[in-house]
This record gives C-alpha cells, sequence and structure tokens, in this order.
C-alpha cells in the first residue's frame, strides 16, 4: 500500500481537513467495503480508467500508479478546475485509498507524472443530487504565477524596510563608538525589532541571514561562542557589561552585513512557496525559541521580538489576502487572531520601550500568551497548504 507523501506532513494534513477527504477509510473513520472501493488506475495511459458512473454522495477510491515512476493525483471539477482529492508522491504501483462526498458535477481524475504533462481522465458526471450532506470542499490550487503578484508585493516591501534597518544599525554603531551604552541598548532593540519582522525573506538572504542574526553554536552561549556575530553577538556583550571598545568591532561587522544585504536584496528573490509557508513559520520559531527564552542573550526581549514576529507574519499574509480570499474562509478570524495576539503581548511593554522579561511573567501570563500563539499557528497552517503551488492540468 502506497502513501501519500506531501511537501510537509503538516501540508498533507491541512490539505485533507481542508478538501473534506479521509484517506484509507470512510468520512466516519471507518474501512469502507470492498465491494464499495472504486479501483481506478492512475497511470499516464489509464488514468482515471476504472471510474465511469456515480451517484452522488460518498466515493471511495483506490488509485493504483501503473506506471514506474511517482506521480501526483488529482480529483478535479472538470469545468472549473477546482480539487476535491489531491494524492502527492504515489509512488510507482503503489495503492492509495482516500474517501470523498461529491455533489452534482462533471469530474475527472487528473495524473501528473514528474517528467511529464499531465494526462486527462475521462469525465465523469454526477446529476440529479439535492444537497449532499458532508459534501468535501474543492479547493482551487494555486500556482506560481498566482503567487507572483504577491510576491512582488512582499519584496518591494522588505525592500522598503531594509534602508531603515541598514540607517537603524548605523546608529547603533554610532552608539557604541561614542561610548553611550544605554543609548546603544536602546537601538539595538530598535533594530533587532525590525530584523524581526522581515522573516518571510529570510530564506532569500542566504548567509547573511545567519551574520546578521544568527545563534549561537550548540551548547555555547552568545558570549562564549567566538564565531558567532550579528544582533545576538551584540547582544551579549552589551547586557555583559562589556566595554564599547570590545562591542565596536561586532557592530561595525553588523552594519557591513546590512549593507550587504541591502545590495544584494535588489537581485535576490523570495521564493513564492516561500511566504505562506513562512507566514506559519515565523509564529511557529516564536512559540519554539522566543517564548521559551532559549534565544535570549541578556536583553530579556523575548516579548518584543515576538510582537514583531507578530507584525512580519501579518505583513507575509496581507499579499496573500487576494488568493486566500475565496479559498480560506477562517481567513477573517485568523487576521482576528494575529489582532488579538499581538494585543495581549503588547500589555508588556512599558511606556520607556522595554518589556516585561519571560522570567518576571506569572504562570498563568505566559500560559495565556502561548495559548493565543498557539492558537493563531492553528489557523495559520491551512494558509501554507493553500499556498502551496501545484501544477494543474
Amino acid at each position: 500500500m502506497g502513501s501519500i507523501d506531501s511537501r510537509s506532513g503538516l501540508l498533507a494534513a491541512v490539505i485533507a481537513a481542508l478538501l473534506g477527504l479521509t484517506a484509507c477509510g470512510g468520512a466516519d473513520g471507518t474501512k469502507p467495503k470492498a465491494s464499495s472501493v472504486i479501483r481506478v488506475s492512475a497511470g499516464v495511459d489509464d488514468c482515471g480508467h476504472g471510474w465511469t458512473t456515480a451517484k452522488g454522495g460518498r466515493q471511495t477510491f483506490e488509485l493504483h500508479n501503473t506506471t514506474v515512476a511517482g506521480e501526483e493525483v488529482h480529483l478535479e471539477n472538470a469545468a472549473t478546475g477546482v480539487i476535491y482529492l489531491d494524492v502527492e508522491s504515489l509512488g510507482a504501483a503503489a495503492r492509495q485509498s482516500a474517501t470523498v462526498i461529491l455533489g452534482n458535477g462533471t469530474y475527472r481524475f487528473v495524473c501528473l507524472p514528474a517528467d511529464g504533462e499531465p494526462a486527462l481522465g475521462p469525465k465523469v458526471t454526477i446529476t440529479g443530487t439535492e444537497a449532499v450532506a458532508g459534501a468535501s470542499r474543492g479547493l482551487k490550487p494555486v500556482t506560481r504565477n498566482d503567487l507572483l503578484p504577491a510576491l512582488k508585493s512582499y519584496q518591494a516591501w522588505v525592500q522598503g524596510r531594509l534602508p531603515v534597518l541598514q540607517a537603524q544599525v548605523k546608529t547603533l554603531q554610532s552608539d557604541v563608538a561614542a561610548g553611550d551604552l544605554g543609548r546603544a541598548r536602546s537601538e539595538w532593540l530598535t533594530a533587532h525589532r525590525t530584523y524581526e519582522t522581515l522573516g518571510a525573506a529570510y530564506g532569500a538572504f542566504g548567509d547573511l541571514d545567519t551574520a546578521i542574526n544568527g545563534l549561537p553554536a550548540p551548547g555555547a552561549s552568545a558570549a562564549q561562542d567566538r564565531h558567532l556575530e550579528g544582533f545576538h553577538r551584540i547582544e551579549a556583550l552589551l547586557y555583559d557589561g562589556a566595554p564599547a571598545s570590545d562591542i565596536a568591532p561586532h557592530a561595525t561587522k553588523l552594519v557591513s552585513a546590512v549593507s550587504n544585504l541591502r545590495a544584494a536584496f535588489v537581485h535576490g528573490r523570495v521564493d513564492p512557496v516561500d511566504i505562506g509557508l513562512r507566514a506559519h513559520e515565523i509564529l511557529e520559531n516564536a512559540l519554539q525559541f522566543e517564548l521559551t527564552g532559549r534565544t535570549d542573550a541578556g536583553s530579556h526581549s523575548a516579548l518584543a521580538t515576538v510582537d514583531a514576529n507578530l507584525t512580519g507574519t501579518r505583513e507575509a499574509l496581507a499579499p496573500l489576502r487576494p488568493i486566500l480570499t475565496s479559498r480560506y474562509p477562517d481567513l477573517a478570524a485568523t487576521e482576528r487572531a494575529i489582532d488579538a495576539s499581538q494585543r495581549l503581548v503588547r500589555t508588556y511593554r512599558h511606556p520607556d520601550g522595554t518589556w516585561t522579561p519571560l522570567g518576571s511573567l506569572t504562570r498563568s501570563q505566559r500560559a495565556d500568551i502561548n495559548a493565543h500563539v498557539d492558537a493563531t499557528l492553528e489557523l495559520l497552517a491551512p494558509v501554507a497548504a493553500i499556498c502551496d503551488p501545484r501544477r494543474t492540468a
């Protein structure tokens, strides 16, 4: 028996939920009777063979890849292209069962070999069916071309923020050079928060991301890792009482790295896949690293970073809105959850611009923040799945 091998286990599970399908069973989790299973070939030359007629309601298919290579298989509405079943990486000779509930419409299987043109199965029409209870929700596939406007919009936003970041790290460098470490701490936080809003673009930054915001090697602290540069190295020195003369070389390197990033990003490109994926991963990392204190090198500014991450999530989500509006019914709830999480986090910002350290929060307060961020993450998970580009017929 083959298996659905998606771009990640999370995306596969989310897509199954969005489409309302159940793999290897009925909608209630029970195993369908053998007599009710429709065996469908899913090869290049026999795509969709075996399914000839259907009545509205539950359909359980056993897909059999009859080719010698892996492929992706869709069940789509032949008129609209809306997908009702999405089986990714069905291996050679593999079989995979899945159940969908279909109403009126004309459907067909589409078999997409990795290195070949899509093969279209015969059309099967369902008519005479009134509203079907529990009908599977279709999903209009997103292509890379669909993502290009969002990509251009997001890249333009990042390009607009890099000069701001560059000016901020230069101010930090000047404060350190002048020996004003109190002001330098404030400017460090300002610049670091700006960088933490750019999370959906980190993949396009390459090695410069490590130079700017890298973390210490496993088992070492930011103060101990002699090879560490960037914000966290400076953070460790600023908050550990190091003299300005020790901090200055690292501030200079940070300015250089940010300047190089600004110049390089003009020719760089964010992967279209990253925008939707990182909209989720930004907060996932915040929950895993910031809200556990693992990245703290002495500033105790985790909540400030989480606030910046929430802004970064919102900015990554914004250009995807035209795509998501017709595809994700919980989009508005997702946006409200981001806003609610940020309002909660900002209650711990003080009038002087400092933030309550994690260690000063009560257990209940930390649990409340974690719960808000976790709930937001659950709502963001479908964004990555929906915006994961798919091949179409």
